[in-house]
């Protein structure tokens, strides 16, 4: 736990220095210059929606599509910022493949609306991460506030690294984990009280671990216990021992069953999966406060 802090705290440094010397505008490019194009089948529907709207920009390690830069450079910036989070956090160098990650700003809730009827998206989405690509709504009139663009892009970095996919619960834990703790960093650099904080869950209400694990999606009568004990879950494996998590992520990335890779990686902290549950459920009805520094004291 404490390596994360300690990364954050040095990743914070380069978004201070966005904070000091102001936002530069994300430079437009040509969609006909851009280093790659997107085969997301979603990208084609997007881009005809008000085609002639659409600007295009390019950084490091991902290619955006927006209405307006002003709406656009903030979130490459923290995209960026997110992107050299999760590497630090997953101790991953850049991934053998160049692909970088496309990201469609839509600013209409009438353009996304159109969009979620070509896509066949769920009404209620407000951003959909599909393939390596992200689609959002960000309506300039609207304050926005959380870590919700943070955890979306930790999807596009973990999709990256692990293209073949990771079991859902662990998908969205990491992305939970990785983008509460980064939000806060990020909020604090630019000179905002902010601290991480992970939501306790009562023992009556933990969905057993041999259920979360085969979840494919956040079942729709739990969704809001799904997330908090994914996230939960995956910071109690951190915690437990990082190198073994890190080891059980690649062999679930390589769809390796759970059961059979926990005792192989925690040989002698969990010989099975109710080992781990019965440990796990006193950890995550624990009210750990406002801080992760407090909660791992």
């Amino acid at each position: 736990m404490r390596t994360l802090l300690i990364s954050l705290a040095s990743l914070s440094v380069s978004a201070a220095a966005f904070a000091q010397t102001g936002l530069n505008s994300l430079p437009e490019v040509e969609f006909s210059q851009l280093s790659q194009r997107d085969p997301n089948p979603l990208s084609e529907k997007a881009l005809s929606i008000n085609p002639t709207q659409w600007k295009h920009g390019e950084t490091d390690h991902f290619i955006y599509h927006f209405v307006h830069s002003y709406v656009a450079t903030p979130i490459s910036i923290e995209a960026e910022f997110h992107y050299r989070v999760v590497a630090k956090e997953l101790e991953r160098d850049q991934p053998l493949t160049d692909i970088k990650s496309n990201v469609y700003i839509f600013e209409r809730p009438e353009d996304w609306q159109q969009f979620q009827g070509l896509g066949v998206l769920e009404k209620w989405t407000g951003g959909i991460h599909s393939q390596g690509s992200l689609f959002i709504l960000r309506n300039p009139e609207q304050k926005f506030s959380g870590n919700v663009l943070g955890h979306e892009i930790v999807h596009l970095v973990l999709h990256r690294f692990y293209s073949d996919g990771i079991p859902c619960w662990l998908n969205e834990g990491i992305a939970q984990y990785i983008s509460k703790s980064a939000r806060a960093s990020y909020q604090r650099a630019r000179g905002y009280i902010s601290k991480p904080h992970s939501e306790a869950i009562a023992d009556d209400d933990i969905i057993p671990l041999a259920t979360l694990v085969r979840l494919t999606r956040p079942p729709s009568d739990r969704v809001e216990t799904f997330y908090d004990e994914s996230e939960r879950l995956v910071r109690f494996l951190i915690a437990t021992d990082k190198p073994s998590f890190l080891a059980l992520l690649d062999a679930l990335g390589r769809h390796q069953p759970f059961e059979a890779a926990l005792p192989r990686f925690y040989p002698t902290k969990f010989t099975t999966v109710a080992t781990l549950e019965e440990k796990f459920r006193e950890y995550a009805a624990k009210d750990f406060g406002t801080t992760l520094q407090q909660a791992e004291e």
